[in-house]
């Protein structure tokens, strides 16, 4: 949770209509730099400044049910601090598709009713 200054603070910055979109989704306001988009359309900030060490990187979920599983390897790399530049312009984490790769993204359905169940016969 952010103190009351941080929260008016970024307020300002953002506007009011992406201080309600940040709360509905991460329960937080932050203001920082756009980053870059992964191709499942989550947007990535950063804000080396004014953020708490370690809370300075973010992403934006383009769908409101995410998983953390929705994130690229490389962007989740950059978004656990193993890398200083984000995987647009690092060469060894832009790989892009790889050929044994899914073309979509398959979500993770533990816990959910399409969850995997073993059948006792």
């Amino acid at each position: 949770m952010s103190t009351i200054t941080r929260t008016w603070r970024n307020l300002r910055r953002i506007g009011l209509k992406e201080y309600a979109h940040q709360m509905m989704n991460m329960g937080d306001t932050k203001a920082g730099t756009y980053i870059a988009t992964d191709r499942y359309g989550n947007k990535y900030y950063e804000n080396l400044d004014e953020e708490l060490p370690l809370r300075t990187r973010w992403v934006d979920y383009k769908q409101k049910e995410y998983d953390p599983a929705q994130i690229e390897p490389g962007w989740h790399a950059w978004m656990s601090y193993l890398g200083d530049k984000p995987p647009t312009e690092d060469a060894v984490l832009r790989t892009g598709q790889r050929s044994w790769e899914l073309p979509e993204h398959r979500e993770n359905l533990t816990a959910s009713r399409a969850a995997f169940k073993t059948y006792s016969t």
